[in-house]
């Protein structure tokens, strides 16, 4: 079994939460998106990121405008709904549960101290 294949799995399971972070603190580009997840080391590709932008919003949490740009055609800009805003709160409350979960199970005693 390799670790970065876990790796990945994990980093799969918080994107989602992590886009909408993005987009929660104002109108956003897909590329400045893709950028922010670059740098923060989440490694997405466009055919990642593009398709579930449309399901987030086909699901009613994202709303998006066309804006024009200076360097070449209207671009798409995205926020959240009221109901993305509702679903990302909730997302909140789930991270901090399994934040909390994992830091009991790694400070319980006898653990294995980390690297």
């Amino acid at each position: 079994m390799k670790v970065e294949n876990t790796q990945v799995q994990m980093r799969k399971g918080i994107l989602e939460f992590c886009i909408l972070e993005i987009i929660a603190r104002g109108e956003v580009y897909a590329s400045d998106m893709l950028e922010e997840l670059t740098a923060a080391r989440m490694l997405v590709v466009e055919g990642t990121l593009y398709p579930l932008l449309t399901r987030l919003k086909n699901a009613g949490l994202l709303d998006y405008t066309w804006k024009e740009s200076m360097s070449g055609p209207p671009r798409k800009y995205y926020t959240l709904t009221e109901a993305g805003q509702e679903f990302l709160h909730q997302l909140r409350l789930t991270w901090e549960e399994v934040q909390e979960s994992v830091r009991i199970i790694r400070l319980k005693p006898g653990a294995v101290a980390a690297l």
